[in-house]
Order: structure tokens, then sequence, then C-alpha cells
């Protein structure tokens, strides 16, 4: 059923596109070469299936990628990249977050305030993103990517975290849960602290996404598993649910002010979603370790290009 989906999705778009391409396309590409309007979507499509692919190899969330790589490779305006960069982490999210709550992995207690806090700070952050100038966005993008290298450089992880003594909030809030671990063939039983500085980091988290259109899977993680202690399972798939609460309102932000085309965010979505399906079935094969310095070195590079830009150079 969801490749019958997935394909009449495809015969969609492909008839909306060859009904209003040439004028969106105009729209996009106003610095780009003279080359046929439908070059860029079939581009767009391939170039999303690669990150898809290496976000997923990586281990971080694609719209990390998408945002600054394609603003700075791509000749669309910088407000349509981050408005599908939203929609394509949100499509991401979404995917994946069924089999994990079947699983037991996503607890809602965990997850509800931290993705309400977010949220509403996505907004917030979507509201401003739109307003700012592009060279505004494109220099405080360049240092956010660059300080992302640096946490994930630095980053260490966590599979199985001992929380001691839960805060008040945590325990009135009665946050905790097991889920079944089969490498270890046992149930785990975990729980969190240091709730309010968890929520205080969220909503940074929530507004740098709204702002620049960046999936928060980066930033979610290590603040759910390193600051609350949960287990690492628990911070990836709670880290997903969060993104589809919070993206989905800044989405909106985006959608409202008619900067999300489906010209730009259908094929985006479709190649990051096809592309994270094919890394699933690589990551058996392959070493994660050279994946991520790969996907270190393209946030490098994309986050000079961004700050250079954003520095008229």
């Amino acid at each position: 059923m969801k490749y019958v989906l997935l394909i009449g999705g495809v015969i969609l778009w492909s008839a909306w596109a060859l009904a209003a391409g040439p004028d969106v396309a105009a729209a996009l590409a106003t610095e780009a070469p003279a080359v046929a309007w439908w070059i860029w979507p079939i581009g767009l499509f391939g170039f999303c299936l690669a990150l898809g692919v290496l976000a997923t190899l990586g281990g971080i969330g694609g719209g990390v990628l998408f945002v600054p790589l394609l603003a700075g490779f791509f000749p669309f305006h910088l407000d349509f990249v981050r408005g599908a960069g939203l929609l394509a982490a949100l499509a991401g999210a979404l995917s994946a977050s069924p089999a994990l709550l079947k699983a037991g992995l996503v607890n809602l207690r965990l997850t509800l305030l931290p993705a309400l806090i977010a949220s509403v700070t996505a907004i917030v952050g979507a509201m401003v993103g739109l307003i700012l100038p592009p060279q505004v966005i494109n220099l405080s993008m360049g240092l956010t990517i660059l300080g992302i290298v640096v946490l994930m450089l630095r980053a260490r992880k966590s599979a199985y975290p001992v929380v001691t003594q839960p805060d008040a909030l945590t325990r009135w809030m009665d946050i905790h849960g097991v889920y079944h671990e089969p490498r270890l063939g046992r149930d785990i039983h975990w729980r969190v602290h240091r709730m309010p500085l968890g929520l205080v980091l969220f909503s940074g988290v929530g507004f740098l996404a709204g702002l620049f259109g960046l999936g928060a899977g980066w930033a979610n993680v290590p603040v759910l598993n390193l600051v609350l202690g949960a287990p690492l399972k628990v911070a990836v798939a709670s880290s997903l649910f969060i993104i589809v609460v919070s993206n989905s309102t800044a989405a909106w932000v985006y959608l409202h002010n008619g900067a999300v085309l489906p010209f730009l965010a259908v094929p985006s979505i479709l190649g990051m979603m096809l592309g994270a399906r094919l890394g699933a079935v690589l990551l058996k094969r392959q070493q994660p370790a050279l994946i991520r310095k790969i996907v270190i070195g393209l946030l490098l590079v994309a986050g000079g290009r961004a700050l250079l830009r954003g520095l008229g150079i």
C-alpha cells in the first residue's frame, strides 16, 4: 500500500509540474543558468536521495544536511529551502514514528512537554527567519552548522545512563518506562532527571529548527540522552516524535507565508525518504565511522559556504 501511495504521489507531482513547472522554476532559479526547467526537480530528487542515504548511515537527521547544502549549491531562494527542509525532516520522522511507538521506545510523558516547548519556540523562530534578511540568516546558519560539527566531534553517547535521583518535576510527571532490549535479552527500566534544564535547552533547539528549517535530531538526542539521562534508543525514538510536533507547527508559518512550493518540496521529500530506506539497508554492510566523517566534511563545506555568503564573500 505504501508503494502505491508513493507512486501516486510521484504521478500527481509530475502532473502538477507539467502544468506549473515553468512559472515556478522562473521564480526559484532566478540566478540559474539557462537550462530546461524540469532539470531542477530531477537534480533535486537525486541530490536528496544521496543526502537521505548519507544522513541514515551517518546517524543524523537529514534536515541538518538538507538546508545548508541545498542553499549553498542550488539557485533556490533561502526561504523556500527552509520551508522544504522542515517538511522533509517532518516526513522522515512521521514515517519512522509509528513503528517506534509500537516498540515501546517512545514515552509520551517524556516527549509531550519538550515537544510543546519546542513547537512554540519553533513558531517564533520561523517568524523571525522570514523577517531577517538572507545575509543575516546565512551568517547565523553558517555559525550554527559549524557549531554542530564541533558538537558531533566532541559528543559522547551513553547507551544506558545511570539516573540516581529524579528531579521534582520528573517525579510529579511520573516519567519512567521500560522496553525490551533484544541484544541483551532483557527489559530495560529507565527514568530521567534534570527536566527543567532540558526544557530550557529544547526551547533553544525549537527556535533554531524554525529559524533555519533544520531537523533537530542533532540536538534532541544529546539533550535526551546526556542531559535527561534517557537510554540512547529511547532518546533517538523520542527525538523523532518531538520533530513531528515542532516541525509541523513551524512548517505552517512557512505555508501561511507562501514559502513552501510543491515544485521544491515534493522531490525533496521523496528523495529523502527513499534515500533513508536505502541507507537503512546499506547500514548493515557499511562502516558508520567512515560515513560519519564524510557527513562532517559535508557540514564543514556547507557551514563555511553559508558563512562566506553571509559575509558577502
